[in-house]
């Protein structure tokens, strides 16, 4: 299992999401946390399942919820950086933008 550590934009990405989702309907917010957690733990798990899409960057779906965990794997520290986690209809500059 890897080390995961997650980028305080990224923290952000799902705070907001989740507020916006409990606005929506009460509790859906701590649904969206739930997916998130889950979709982390496989990431942790086994990296290499996800697909590059970025350079370096691996991304996944999260399941259930429009939204793509963006994360670097250093395969000799064993560890997951989560640099985003954003919806995937938003433009992928924002993603770029966040890397300069």
């Amino acid at each position: 299992m890897y080390k995961v550590s997650i980028l305080p934009l990224a923290k952000h990405d799902i705070q907001e999401a989740a507020i916006w989702y409990n606005e929506q309907q009460p509790d859906l917010g701590k649904r969206f946390i739930k997916f998130i957690r889950s979709k982390v733990k496989q990431i942790s798990e086994n990296p290499q399942l996800y697909p590059v899409r970025y350079h370096s960057v691996h991304t996944a779906i999260v399941d259930v919820f429009p939204f793509m965990i963006h994360f670097v794997v250093n395969e000799v520290d064993r560890t997951i950086l989560i640099t985003a986690v954003l919806h995937t209809s938003l433009n992928p500059e924002k993603w770029f933008e966040r890397q300069q």
